[in-house]
């Protein structure tokens, strides 16, 4: 799913006409400023309240944060427009004065520009959205296993070091995804493996978030569990990706092979 931030006066015109160009699924996240909205207040000392009605389902509660609600988006969703959140940690387009924006538009003007931006994203992956995607492989009638991996940043191996704040990587572009595909196509050369996705996040990922997965669609559970070693392996090894490490004494670069 590639999402992207919409701010400025008109963002939810320029949402309007995008979703018009746009061919897939696509949702539109926008603040609720209604005090109730018809819905249901959260009863008996929840943290989370699900409204469920003839139009779908709200939520609201503590642990309903942007990020929540687009890894719920994620699995059956193409696309994703968020609308007026300028704090975001998304590509940014604005329809007015916006010097840290990553394009700025006329909300009434060509979407040619904002179609390319959006094609040119990395997409918002989860674990969730990656088994969705193999499940639903022409394969998958012959499949008995799904084994995953789920790399994260990890705050500190022993109780005396030093906290790690947060990791920052970069891919040699071009070069790294079509490294991935490759190995991905490698795997699926095996007695037994029907599908394999690997996917390594970007950018600046905090203590404690996810940074790379691997999922493979399996005959049966050994395959399944050998490839998934051997993807996330080979994945370290030879896809060019490179991160910084930033602690709470220092921050230095370190290639992905470590």
């Amino acid at each position: 799913m590639r999402t992207l931030g919409i701010v400025g006066p008109g963002a939810a015109t320029l949402a309007d006409r995008l979703v018009d160009r746009l061919d897939g699924r696509v949702a539109l996240v926008r603040e609720d400023g209604a005090t109730d909205g018809g819905v249901a207040a959260r009863r008996d000392g929840a943290a989370t309240t699900y409204n469920l009605g003839p139009e779908g389902w709200h939520a609201r509660g503590e642990s309903t944060s942007l990020g929540d609600v687009l890894d719920r988006l994620a699995p059956d969703h193409d696309y994703a427009l968020v609308l007026d959140r300028p704090d975001a940690r998304l590509a940014r387009v604005a329809t007015g004065a916006d010097p840290e924006a990553d394009l700025q538009v006329d909300r009434d003007g060509d979407l040619d520009p904002v179609l390319e931006l959006l094609g040119d994203l990395e997409p918002h992956e989860t674990l969730e959205s990656l088994v969705t995607r193999v499940k639903s492989s022409p394969r998958a009638d012959r499949a008995g296993a799904i084994a995953t991996f789920t790399g994260r940043v990890r705050a500190k191996d022993g109780e005396e070091d030093t906290p790690t704040q947060y990791l920052e990587f970069e891919k040699y572009e071009g070069v790294a995804e079509r490294r991935t595909r490759e190995i991905e196509a490698e795997l699926e050369e095996r007695d037994g493996v029907l599908d394999v996705v690997m996917h390594h996040r970007t950018g600046v990922i905090p203590d404690g978030e996810d940074i790379v997965f691997v999922v493979v669609l399996a005959g049966h559970r050994r395959e399944a569990f050998r490839t998934v070693e051997d993807g996330i392996d080979r994945l370290k090894e030879e896809v060019p990706i490179f991160k910084k490490e930033v602690t709470a004494e220092e921050t230095f670069w370190v290639h992905e092979r470590d």
